[in-house]
């Protein structure tokens, strides 16, 4: 398990630095971007998606460190732990590349802006390392202690 618990730590940072780094994008684009006479990042519906997407790759964050500190103490809850790090950091890497895709618009799929390639990329990690699936299985046998 310990080898599974250090591998689902692993993939979570990934997911949490490819979501920081989609997002670190659509913000550059949001300063670049205009529409109707005014940049993207004017418009408060958009800056209060960015503050959706920050929070999010910030809590999963602060999980995965809990995790992490966990694994390093040889915590019993680790396995507990780790499965809810991947889960949530994952889940919440995937989502931000996804609605960094969606501020780009049409641009968000060409090649140059590197958001679909982010977007592919954290969606497979929400498998590898046991599927997201599993990790609530081990969640609610650990937590209720039924299977």
């Amino acid at each position: 398990m310990s080898g599974l618990d250090g591998g689902r730590l692993n993939i979570g940072a990934c997911s949490l630095g490819g979501g920081q780094s989609a997002l670190e994008k659509a913000i550059d684009y949001m300063g670049e971007r205009q529409a109707f006479g005014t940049e993207l990042s004017a418009f408060q519906a958009l800056r209060f998606e960015v503050a959706e997407m920050q929070t999010k790759l910030e809590a999963a964050r602060s999980l995965l460190w809990r995790a992490a500190n966990a694994y390093d103490a040889g915590d019993p809850n680790t396995s507990l732990l780790s499965a809810m790090a991947k889960l949530t950091a994952t889940d919440s890497g995937f989502d931000v590349a996804n609605r960094a895709l969606q501020l780009h618009g049409g641009y968000g799929y060409l090649t140059e802006y590197g958001i679909e390639k982010l977007v592919r990329d954290l969606r497979v990690h929400q498998i590898l390392e046991g599927t997201n699936e599993i990790m609530r299985v081990i969640i609610s046998r650990k937590s209720t202690g039924v299977g």
